[in-house]
């Protein structure tokens, strides 16, 4: 089996690339071989015995996405975008990368497939900012997409277009809308919602953190843990279960702001809530204000796939998995 990813060397991409490589086969194929892409040139995964090559590309840019398509992967992961808030400061550069770039990603796959019998795989990463208000109090999969951020719009596009294209029979795809995931490590993005991350990532390395918005706000939540579980869950799903809704709204959890520092006062202390530094961003806060706050994601759990009860868990995988499993003194 041959596998691309692109966006491999965003967090979410390193992670499934090492998952990927300690699992060795999806649904008793052999990983034999992975192509992998970036903007940046993703690192070699270490300890896979197949064949792996790595590419510094941009999607968007012509002949990439043709070239990728030549080389007729069985199944690819299509991670590559830019982010919320840098989307919504850059438009031109949001609708080239975001829809742009995954426009020519499935034409290429359609072009390639007039030549000779070809329909991979393909698992496209959504978001819940597909959705925006108004809202009702749980969404479904059925609630339609109203979405009040460029970032938004751009990955209801590419709902559109997975759905169409897989009923054309061009590819068999599927589409995961991720909760904001928390806690991302490294070092604070471009994200609207990267204050979810960093209101917890920082105080647990004793560096303070900023929070823009009031600890009244709630949102839909998943770990770093669980995006790759639901990615290589996607990748050996049937899709004959999703009929001609080629998309689905991820399991997760929702919390308030205020949640999320009370589950860090239980596991890290009061000395790391202090870290938080509250200082009002109104055009932050006015974003977060247009976003889903709770799911029911039933469709998606009946479908096996599964995420975190509680905000405990997910701190605890980020201890574990960033800190070595200890939360520094």
């Amino acid at each position: 089996m041959h596998i691309l990813v692109i966006g491999a060397a965003g967090m979410v991409g390193r992670k499934l690339v090492e998952a990927l490589v300690a699992k060795g086969e999806i649904n008793g194929k052999l990983i034999e071989r992975l192509t992998l892409v970036d903007i940046v040139e993703p690192a070699v995964p270490a300890r896979f015995a197949g064949k792996a090559r790595t590419l510094a590309a941009d999607l968007s840019d012509e002949g990439v996405a043709t070239g990728l398509a030549a080389e007729r992967p069985d199944l690819i992961f299509h991670l590559a975008a830019i982010v919320s808030g840098e989307a919504e400061a850059d438009f031109e550069k949001g609708y080239r990368v975001n829809l742009d770039g995954t426009r020519e990603l499935l034409e290429a796959i359609r072009l390639e497939g007039k030549k000779a019998p070809y329909k991979p795989k393909l698992v496209f990463t959504s978001s819940i900012a597909v959705f925006g208000e108004p809202l009702p109090a749980v969404i479904d999969d059925t609630h339609h997409h109203t979405p009040l951020t460029s970032y938004g719009t751009q990955k209801a596009i590419g709902e559109l277009l997975l759905a169409d294209y897989s009923r054309r029979g061009f590819l068999d795809g599927i589409g995961i809308r991720l909760p904001t995931i928390v806690i991302r490590p490294g070092k604070p993005n471009k994200a609207a919602s990267g204050f979810f991350s960093n209101i917890l990532r920082e105080p647990l390395s004793g560096l303070e953190a900023v929070l823009p918005v009031k600890e009244s706000v709630r949102h839909w939540f998943a770990s770093p843990r669980a995006a790759v579980r639901f990615l290589m869950h996607a990748a050996a799903l049937d899709t004959a279960a999703l009929g001609n809704q080629r998309s689905l709204s991820m399991p997760g959890l929702s919390a308030t702001v205020g949640e999320e520092i009370e589950a860090l006062r239980r596991i890290a202390g009061e000395k790391a809530v202090k870290l938080i530094r509250h200082e009002p961003d109104e055009t932050i806060a006015k974003m977060v204000a247009g976003w889903p706050q709770n799911f029911d994601a039933s469709r998606a759990v009946s479908l096996g796939f599964e995420a975190e009860s509680s905000f405990d868990e997910i701190i605890r995988a980020h201890v574990e998995d960033e800190l070595g499993g200890t939360i520094p003194a």
